[in-house]
């Protein structure tokens, strides 16, 4: 809205200022709901991620995984792939076990996925093929990314009895599963109890009898039958047949046979104990053997909150419960390192802000820096309530982008601040100073944050699981400088319209020093008889006003009235002499010229190239695989082999810093475990048995605790000391950073013929090794081959003569070696198996299992017949594989490596192509390069397309802004050569080329850099407009170039003090970041210790991203202060010279 003066007003911001009290109040709401919002919010590393992905899990005990294959996951996924919305479709068939993945499209509901194929299972199950004697249905569930690997590990060791420390798991166990944000406790290093009945073959066998006589009289004697209810005397009771055993022993008196007074007792041809199951797995602490307990968080919940909770059950049972002998110790606890990370980012917002806040004082003075700083906290605030209320974690993803957002935050305040101050100084009142001062700029904030928001808009529709786990940085940005636009259009103008004033009155200093002394005297009497943290922090306030009064005040006064105008005035001349005669198409011409130089140099030079950043981890996996069918006993001689090989190593003397030391003491702890639970969750799902599997996981202390040691050289180390270990495939690994992705190096065969898939990646390995490509660690099939197997041939002729199926010969020989549960033992609230099978002498025994009787009624005459396995089928040694991929219903072999260290992963893969671009397999196969390569093409489409599709999108809001496409196109012209920083940047500093993280910088670069030029362009095309009316001249006619020139340079040095701020305030706000300084302001006032340090993860992670910011943003400065204004010179003169033509024409 535009008065008879020219003066424009803005509609909010009239409303907000002529109803202040409202407007105080609602800030009073943000302050006070932004804080609890930000208390109240779950704090994590990473977003949770819930993907549309569905896994199929079907136990099917004693059959190979050919059998599985066949029998189980063919019919399953045949059903599977008639749904729609799927994305990918994976399978693995272990022994005993068929595994089935299905990822949907993120289009796809988690709830619809389910029961979609929910449905499916059900359907194959119906089929007359699919077996009918399963253990158990197929288990169909959601599976979370969060919830495939424990949170923490509850340790239990001491001077006790087995029992006794299951028994003190278990009361943990119960007490942590309690808790709602806990999924579930799983107990290693434990042998459970079950009721085992070890069956003489041979005496069974003399006394007729079988295993199901056996089964029928243990099932028909353990069990309680309600009888209904009885009516006597008009009361209503309850009748029971209370049959459950009441003690184990009870079992050995059970009747199996009686005739002709004959009675056999179970006693008579079995030995039946209670004593632990076959050993899955086992667990240690530093190579002593503990009771470890495993905890899984559900999926959503305050990481930070429940490790909380469960350290002070584990603080109460130790105190009250647990015997003083009992250790029990805490260790991989993840909220560790989220809670380091979590605060490094805090302190680097506090960081950024007082850098910031800094700068708008030497710029503005206090009073108005006060004014522009408020967007700080209450954009903050808004963005915690909103996040909040949309159910977003505090997560590093959330608060790197306020990080980014913190220089942005203030860009509208500091525009709409300095003009409103401008009108002030120019006689207008605070109310009409502060309406028409953010009325004149209303309109070119909104479009400059439009085109910030516009960059971002493309990144919060990121496809797939790298756009769940990123979307959180956009949707952050979204909002916060959402609420940045709405602090400076509705919240500063009433501040200012309360408190601005044009000259501040002299302090008085008498005064001041007297404040500032009793609030020094006052700190210290707290901190030493109260509360340290209030003292120092009353202590901070008292010493601020002292220092801002006899320091930073002056400083300012003299930067404001010497420095800032000889700046000013020197941009002027410099910007006069740029815009004279040719030299605007000078500079665009060098401009250009240096843009194909940088590029040139990133051929010449080029950087390294990553997918993502390589992080310093805090946990290595050492994962440790023995020949499928390997006993766990056996694996677990290797694993201790190897923990002893890792602690030799943590325990040598290293120089640090001129310091003797062991190595041990970056180590927090060192967990090994065998058997269950011990695969790669990167892997997949892992649900069957693993003897052949063990995991080593190693705990280093914080960053700022290593002393400058770097745990990648370390993981190399490790990988060189334990490769020496004959028959054992082991490999060592960092916790991943960010998503999961597949492994740097993966080749898919894909086919039909299991044995030709497996010779072509047995040879294509050989092939690859014998090339001696430097930087692969060690190239592995997925699967193993030679699993020993022996088969039993049925001869189907014999069985039928003698009236024997092929059931009741692999269910008798099923029962004597796998063991059949035929009941339930209780003892107390526990419930134990009861176990069926042959004792250990014949149990083992190849002779004695195929000369067994199958025992069974005739049902032509009713005799009782034995019939030995032997007579009907043979047994023959052969060897099968460990599992049976599949991709997409085709069978695949998947070659995979990690490289190493100091390689780069892009080089190496490159180098392998080279080698195999010749390279030939059987024509019925197909290979490909999949893993993390297939993930970075794909993600590197995107970010270019979302590159272009920003770019446009700004395009379109400046159109819309200036109704002209000369405009759009200088500015859209600076975005490109901002580039120039970014590459420039690289080549000079020695920096990677990250994918992921550059190109999101490069993204972010493009809204941030439009910003200036669009508030540069607006204020000329202002002053152009003013200038026409001072003259007279018609809308349609056109002014003279000096008079443009004039308007370029009056612009400039108007607009010189926000576009410096806004640039200085951006690039220091990711200045802690980028360089990796981290102070812990809370120990600074609780402790007087800052904690400082350079370097962690968060740097690691985001310096990349950074960088290309400060890069771009800098040069992009230079850009808009000279650049653009010699564009829109160049633009003019090419207009005036259109219409000079088009008249003589």
């Amino acid at each position: 809205m535009e008065d008879k003066k020219g003066l424009i007003e803005f509609g909010l911001t009239t409303l907000s200022v002529k109803n202040k009290t409202t407007v105080f109040v609602i800030t009073a709401i943000i302050l006070i709901a932004g804080v609890i919002a930000y208390v109240s919010m779950p704090r994590e590393a990473f977003p949770e991620v819930v993907t549309p992905e569905i896994y199929v899990g079907t136990p099917y005990p004693g059959n190979s995984p050919v059998d599985i294959e066949k029998l189980i996951t063919r019919p399953i996924e045949k059903e599977i792939k008639t749904i729609s919305g799927i994305d990918k479709l994976t399978s693995n068939s272990i022994q005993g076990y068929s595994s089935i993945r299905v990822v949907f499209d993120f289009s796809v509901s988690p709830e619809k996925a389910l029961q979609k194929v929910k449905d499916a299972v059900d359907k194959a199950k119906s089929s007359t093929d699919f077996p009918t004697d399963l253990p158990m249905e197929p288990n169909v569930f959601e599976m979370n990314f969060s919830e495939l690997t424990p949170i923490m590990n509850v340790n239990l060791s001491g001077d006790f009895s087995a029992d006794m420390l299951e028994d003190y798991a278990e009361i943990i166990e119960d007490k942590i599963e309690a808790l709602p944000q806990v999924t579930k406790v799983d107990i290693r290093g434990i042998q459970e109890k079950e009721v085992k009945i070890k069956v003489d073959v041979q005496k069974m066998e003399s006394m007729n009898i079988s295993f199901n006589d056996i089964e029928n009289a243990v099932a028909y004697e353990n069990m309680t039958i309600s009888g209904g209810d009885l009516l006597v005397d008009d009361i209503k009771r309850s009748v029971r047949t209370v049959g459950d055993f009441n003690d184990w022993k009870d079992i050995e008196n059970l009747i199996v046979k009686q005739e002709k007074q004959e009675i056999v007792y179970l006693r008579d041809i079995a030995e039946i104990t209670f004593e632990g199951k076959d050993r899955d797995s086992y667990a240690r602490e530093f190579g002593k053997p503990v009771v470890m307990c495993d905890v899984f968080k559900r999926s959503g919940e305050n990481l930070l909150e429940v490790s909380d909770e469960i350290n002070k059950i584990i603080a109460e049972l130790k105190a009250n419960e647990f015997p003083e002998s009992l250790t029990v110790s805490i260790t991989s606890d993840q909220s560790e390192q989220t809670r380091t990370q979590v605060d490094e980012l805090e302190n680097s917002i506090i960081f950024g802000m007082l850098l910031v806040v800094g700068v708008l004082l030497f710029f503005l003075g206090l009073r108005n820096a006060l004014f522009v700083g408020i967007a700080i906290p209450l954009s903050m605030f808004m963005s915690f309530m909103i996040l909040n209320a949309m159910g977003v974690s505090l997560n590093m993803m959330v608060l790197f982008s306020l990080v980014l957002a913190l220089g942005m935050l203030v860009d509208n305040g500091i525009v709409i601040v300095e003009n409103i101050y401008r009108f002030l100084s120019e006689g207008q009142s605070l109310a009409k100073a502060s309406i028409y001062g953010a009325g004149e700029v209303a309109w070119p904030i909104i479009a400059s944050t439009a085109t910030t928001l516009a960059a971002f808009i493309p990144l919060a529709l990121w496809p797939g699981l790298m756009g769940e786990f990123m979307k959180y940085l956009p949707i952050t940005l979204i909002i916060v400088l959402g609420s940045s636009l709405f602090v400076a259009l509705i919240i500063n103008p009433v501040f200012t319209a309360v408190f601005m004033k044009l000259k501040e009155k002299p302090a008085n200093k008498k005064k001041i020093l007297i404040t500032s002394i009793t609030l020094i005297l006052v700190g210290l009497a707290f901190s030493i008889f109260a509360s340290m943290g209030f003292g120092n922090l009353i202590i901070a306030a008292g010493l601020t006003v002292l220092t801002s009064t006899y320091f930073f005040n002056p400083a300012t006064k003299y930067f404001q009235e010497n420095a800032l105008p000889k700046l000013e005035n020197f941009y002027k001349r410099f910007l006069t002499k740029a815009l004279a005669g040719n030299k605007p198409r000078k500079y665009l011409l060098g401009t250009l010229g240096l843009l194909i130089f940088s590029f040139i140099l990133m051929i010449v030079v080029p950087p390294k190239v990553d997918f993502f950043p390589a992080n310093m981890p805090k946990y290595l996996n050492i994962f440790i695989e023995q020949p499928i069918g390997t006993d766990i006993e056996s694996t677990n001689k290797v694993a201790i082999e190897v923990e002893n090989k890792v602690m030799n190593y943590f325990n040598e003397e290293i120089e640090v810093k001129g310091e003797k030391m062991p190595r041990n003491f970056i180590v927090e702890s060192i967990i090994g475990q065998v058997g269950q639970g011990t695969s790669d969750p990167a892997q997949g799902v892992s649900m069957g048995d693993t003897p052949e599997k063990a995991r080593i996981t190693i705990s280093f202390v914080p960053f700022n605790e290593r002393k400058g040691i770097n745990t990648n050289e370390i993981m190399n180390e490790l990988r060189d000391i334990t490769n020496d270990i004959p028959g054992a495939q082991i490999t060592v690994d960092k916790d991943p950073a960010g998503p999961p992705t597949g492994k740097p190096i993966n080749i898919e065969i894909s086919g039909e013929d299991y044995e030709l898939l497996i010779d072509d990646a047995e040879k294509m390995k050989q092939f690859i090794n014998q090339q001696n490509i430097p930087g692969i660690e060690e190239l592995k099939l997925d699967i193993q081959t030679g699993k020993p197997e022996l088969l039993i041939n049925i001869d189907r002729q014999k069985a039928k003569r003698l009236n024997l199926s092929t059931a009741q010969i692999g269910s008798s020989i099923r029962t004597s070696l796998f063991g059949k549960e035929i009941s339930k033992y209780k003892e107390g609230e526990d419930d134990y198996k009861i176990i069926l099978r042959m004792n250990d002498e014949s149990r083992y025994n190849v002779e004695k299992i195929m000369n067994q009787r199958i025992t069974f009624r005739d049902p032509s005459n009713g005799r009782i017949v034995q019939v030995p396995i032997s007579a009907v089928a043979t047994a023959k040694k052969s060897a099968t594989y460990s599992s049976i991929n599949r991709k997409d219903q085709k069978r695949v072999v998947t070659l995979q490596s990690n490289v190493l260290e100091n390689y780069n992963a892009n080089e190496v893969v490159e180098n392998i192509k080279k080698s195999l671009s010749g390279y030939k397999v059987n024509e019925k196969h197909n290979w490909k390069f999949t893993g993390q390569q297939e993930d970075q093409a794909k993600e590197m489409a995107f970010l270019s397309s979302a590159l272009l599709i920003a770019v446009f999108l700004i395009f379109l809001i400046i159109v819309a802004q200036f109704n002209s496409v000369s405009a759009p196109i200088i500015i859209v012209t600076a975005v490109v050569f901002s580039l120039i920083g970014v590459l420039l940047g690289l080549v000079i500093f020695r920096m990677d080329f990250i994918i992921m993280m550059t190109m999101i910088g490069i993204i972010s670069l493009a809204g941030i850099v439009v910003n200036n030029a669009i508030v540069l362009i607006d204020y000329t095309k202002l002053l152009l407009e003013r200038r026409k009316e001072e003259l007279g001249v018609g809308e349609n006619q056109r002014l003279a170039i000096d008079e443009v020139r004039h308007a370029l340079i009056e612009a400039g040095k108007t607009r010189l003090r926000p576009v410096l701020l806004t640039a200085i305030t951006t690039v220091l706000g990711l200045v802690p970041l980028a360089v990796g300084m981290n102070i812990n302001f809370f120990t600074l006032f609780t402790d007087l210790d800052p904690q400082i340090y350079f370097g962690g993860d968060n740097v690691v992670f985001w310096g990349p991203m950074s960088w290309t910011i400060i890069f771009g943003l800098t040069f992009a400065t230079f850009l808009t202060l000279v650049i653009v204004p010699a564009m829109f010179l160049i633009v003019e003169k090419a207009k005036n010279k259109g219409r000079k033509l088009v008249k003589k024409a």
